[in-house]
């Protein structure tokens, strides 16, 4: 009996293989994959770090995660900075 745990590693390998399952410009890759179960994936290209899969529930909270609290950053820097002219 197979392990599911290696034939799941085998589909993800596939996937992310698959250059139909990425977008974009190859320094903003993105990543849209059902049949993989990750939601963090390295970059093609290794040395550009890891994406999100948007494909993933997870993938699509961490994603709008970092866009609020990146904007939450800026609101917060303008706020602190004006109010202490």
């Amino acid at each position: 009996m197979a392990d599911p745990r290696s034939e799941q590693q085998a589909a993800n390998q596939e996937e992310w293989n698959d250059p139909s399952n990425w977008g974009g410009p190859v320094w903003l890759e993105v990543y849209f994959s059902k049949r993989d179960s990750r939601i963090w994936v390295p970059k093609r290209i290794r040395a550009l770090g890891w994406t999100v899969n948007l494909a993933h529930t997870g993938g699509v909270l961490w994603f709008f995660g970092i866009i609020l609290a990146s904007i939450g950053l800026v609101i917060a820097s303008a706020v602190w900075t004006i109010g202490f002219r």
